[in-house]
């Protein structure tokens, strides 16, 4: 048995991910930012965290817990994040610094206020990127930067972990079943305006938004490739797995870029 902290469990694969760990007998601590989603993980049974990832006061009483309670952490997995969508300059720096917030900035957070503890055990570092990371599509520009931002990360960080001990794993999803395309819909309609230079492209924008959801592959399966690459003894660098997270890769390695672009803004409404 391990200890297992997985932020951002509150649906999707950070959900599914706790399950198949706890099912898989780890000593599962979930965290969730809302308190109604941090009392359904405790009534099933995980030890469950209200943590706001980007708040370093309840990162630090994460870690003071952890130090009093436990003999460290074997498996830290930095999941937390979400799809922001929408044109760049729609966006500006406020939605790409909100983005950055959660997807990348948080990464370092939580994995520097962990670190002591990870130490100890030398433990796993699980960073959750995406192969829209690898890539980079219209309408999606903040949320690639972040994922591309996470890919970066992970490489530097397993250099620099590596004398303590520390692994790092990062897993590039591609399609996978769950709230990630509803919620970036959501996401784009809010942003979405009858002022922006992209409102005729608005259909595109909506496109991008439900992408993720193009033949998903089932959270369940995605979480148990994840547990089965952790429980190697000695976990892959790199992690992909769903719909498209294979092939969408070697698209953007092997296709001329000028030829790739003109594909995929045709694919978004771009090509006017």
């Amino acid at each position: 048995m391990r200890r297992v902290l997985i932020t951002g469990c509150s649906s999707g694969i950070g959900r599914a991910m706790a399950d198949a760990f706890k099912a898989a007998g780890h000593e599962v601590w979930a965290s969730a930012r809302k308190p109604h989603d941090v009392a359904h993980l405790a009534a099933a049974g995980f030890i469950a965290l209200q943590l706001d990832v980007n708040n370093p006061a309840a990162l630090a009483q994460l870690a003071e817990r952890l130090s009093q309670e436990t003999d460290g952490l074997d498996v830290l997995i930095n999941n937390a994040g979400y799809g922001a969508m929408g044109p760049v300059l729609d966006g500006g720096v406020d939605g790409l610094q909100q983005q950055f917030e959660t997807n990348v900035f948080s990464v370092v957070g939580v994995t520097r206020a962990l670190f002591a503890q990870l130490r100890r055990k030398h433990g796993l570092v699980v960073n959750i990127g995406s192969v829209s990371g690898v890539l980079v599509t219209p309408f999606a520009g903040a949320y690639c930067a972040s994922k591309a931002a996470v890919h970066a990360l992970s490489d530097a960080l397993r250099m620099e972990l590596a004398p303590f001990g520390i692994s790092v794993l990062e897993v590039q999803p591609g399609a996978i079943n769950t709230q990630f395309a509803k919620n970036a819909s959501d996401q784009a309609e809010h942003l979405i305006s009858e002022n922006s230079p992209w409102w005729p492209m608005r259909e595109g924008i909506r496109a991008r938004a439900k992408a993720s959801q193009d033949n998903p592959t089932p959270a369940t399966a995605f979480a148990t490739a994840v547990l089965n690459a952790v429980d190697r003894p000695k976990p892959p660098h790199l992690l992909r797995y769903g719909n498209g997270s294979r092939a969408l890769p070697l698209l953007a390695a092997l296709v001329p870029s000028g030829l790739l672009q003109k594909i995929l803004m045709k694919r978004f409404g771009l090509n006017r």
